[in-house]
């Protein structure tokens, strides 16, 4: 049930079966196009990469599916709820979450287009709705919702990345919250959804915002099928997963849903380790590291899965009571005793740094895409590359840099070269140097820093938009007003700052004392304008000039950040007021001879 990402460890021939119902769904789903093979699986050719690398902890999940046939449309307001499908009821506060979340992506991703459903329906196979709604007013779990204890037994195999702040394991990671991440996700992907000023993972409204943005992050819009399918894969990588999402996705948008009471919604009965007469797992045992209950609220800690001791008496199915989880395995560095067995190390066990594989200079023109990107390489002690080891890069520094889809923590798997290459940096508009951190994810080793610098918007060349003379009489005002245009490596230079200047000549760039002049906001004569900026156009129109009584040629400089000058001559003339006389007649007969 963990969030996301990593494909299940167990299967067996129900989750099977919840699959090929799925699929036979598809044809009428909201998501047209996702195919799958005979055995129900995901085609290599379809597999999608995705940046997290499949690392939330490959936990299980709710398989429940929405019933068959169509129970027709939601009641309307000021109908009894009960005339709606039990299926189709989510509890008040948390439907309100999925709302307020696809509310606030609308206006900040809008290019997304996020459906509620689709919260709703990975809110339904995560956690059955936190518990049917066993939440608080403000929306946070009564009780803790944890997925199983990552140790590697029959799950991922994750270290403790948040000293146990969200899970309350100092020894591994396990799922939080109603939409089950694992702190190492959380760290960056949390959200706060209801204002509080916290991020916690507890918090539907936090959860719910946050798996909205997780979703649309990649430049994804939801609203096309390959996206869809892409963004749901990255949750948790399984095609069984994708076919029970979708379906309820479907059964949400098709059939409605409707508002009841918060801890009376329906709860799963079924989950995708639970299948009659696969590997049960490990016998649960008591944890030795519970999440403590919050301050002021009844019950103790969260069962694994979402099988917490609210006072709810068990669902069917689950393993194990409300604090129970599977037995740890022993140390793997510690030395073995005869008949006791155990874990051996992992890939990410085995790390013993990171080192740069190659990345060149990182600046990038601010606004623009930094053309090379970071790699960085996993190594063992003996320096032999280390593949499916995840890395996590951080941006830090006072910056408004990003990753592609705008986030500032990315994760990727190393390959099998033991090299893992973050997506693309984008500048954003704050110029100078900042630092990208690279680190491995459940491990405390010394990272790989990578300075980045962005650099202000700059033109290498300026011309003019018109070729008419600025000619002006004294005391008068030009009747043309100067406009360029930048460029930059021949393409439009926006947003580029310029300064204009009327100088004393071509040599002397100083301030000229007199001739034309710019007026200030109260009419006063500047020969200096600061600040000005080219248009997305790469335009830049100057205010109008104005002549004062002295004439004669005058230049105006123009330059720009990057270098680019242009001197443009003004003229101050007396009008011409002379009459040509040439042709005037002679006053009498001309002499003969």
């Amino acid at each position: 049930m963990a969030a996301h990402f990593g494909s299940r460890l167990r299967k067996g021939a129900a989750t099977t079966a919840v699959a090929a119902a799925a699929v036979a769904a598809l044809s009428a789903s909201q998501a047209p196009g996702v195919t799958v093979d005979d055995r129900g699986r995901q085609s290599a050719a379809e597999a999608t990469p995705q940046p997290d690398g499949s690392a939330t902890g490959d936990s299980f999940y709710y398989t429940d599916l929405p019933p068959l046939d169509s129970p027709g449309p939601a009641p309307v307001i000021g109908t009894p709820i009960s005339k709606g499908p039990a299926e189709a009821g989510i509890p008040a506060t948390v439907l309100d979450a999925y709302k307020k979340a696809e509310a606030e992506l609308r206006t900040s991703k809008p290019g997304c287009n996020l459906p509620w459903q689709l919260l709703a329906a990975i809110g339904k196979v995560e956690s059955g709705h936190a518990r049917g709604g066993d939440v608080g007013a403000d929306g946070t779990t009564v009780t803790p919702i944890l997925g199983p204890v990552l140790d590697g037994n029959g799950f991922a195999h994750i270290s403790d990345t948040d000293h146990g702040l969200y899970d309350g394991d100092s020894r591994y990671d396990r799922a939080v919250g109603p939409m089950q991440f694992i702190p190492s996700t959380w760290a960056w992907a949390g959200r706060d959804g209801n204002g509080d000023g916290k991020k916690d993972p507890n918090n539907v409204y936090d959860a719910a915002l946050a798996a909205g943005h997780y979703l649309c992050r990649n430049g994804w819009d939801l609203s096309t099928a390959g996206d869809l399918r892409s963004a749901i894969l990255s949750y948790n990588n399984s095609t069984d997963y994708l076919n029970t999402v979708l379906k309820w996705l479907e059964f949400y948008r098709k059939d409605g849903t409707h508002s009841v009471p918060d801890g009376t919604g329906p709860l799963p009965s079924r989950r995708s380790d639970d299948t009659p007469g696969a590997n049960p797992g490990p016998t649960p045992q008591p944890s030795t590291s519970q999440a403590p209950s919050k301050p002021g609220r009844s019950g103790g800690t969260g069962g694994t899965g979402g099988s917490g001791s609210s006072g709810k008496p068990a669902v069917p199915g689950r393993q194990g009571g409300g604090s129970s989880t599977p037995a740890k395995p022993a140390d793997p560095t510690s030395p073995s005793t005869p008949g006791t067995p155990t874990t051996p190390p992992t890939a990410t066990d085995t790390v013993h740094h990171l080192q740069d594989a190659g990345t060149g200079k990182l600046t990038a023109m601010a606004g623009d895409a930094f053309t090379e990107r970071i790699s960085t390489r996993a190594v063992t002690k003996d320096g032999a590359a280390v593949g499916q080891v995840r890395i996590r890069f951080t941006i830090t520094g006072d910056t408004d840099a990003a990753f592609t889809g705008g986030e500032n923590v990315a994760v990727v798997a190393t390959d099998a070269s033991g090299v893992a290459v973050a997506p693309a940096l984008r500048a954003g508009e704050e110029t100078g140097d900042f630092t990208v951190q690279a680190a491995v994810v459940g491990r405390m080793l010394p990272g790989v820093g990578y300075t980045a610098t962005v650099t202000e918007r700059a033109a290498d060349a300026l011309t003019r938009t018109a070729d008419t003379a600025l000619v002006c009489t004294p005391g008068g005002e030009f009747a043309d007003r100067v406009e360029v245009k930048a460029t930059y490596k021949g393409a439009v230079a926006d947003r580029v700052a310029a300064t204009a200047t009327l100088i004393k000549s071509a040599d002397d760039p100083a301030e000229n004392d007199k001739g034309p002049y710019f007026k200030d906001a109260d009419g006063n004569p500047v020969r200096t304008l600061k600040g000005l900026r080219t248009g997305a156009d790469g335009l830049l129109t100057l205010p109008k000039l104005y002549a004062d009584d002295t004439t004669g040629t005058f230049l105006l400089r123009i330059t720009t950040a990057g270098g680019a000058t242009l001197t443009v001559e003004l003229k101050v003339a007396a009008a011409d007021t002379s009459t040509d006389t040439s042709a005037e007649p002679s006053a009498g007969p001309s002499a003969s001879s």
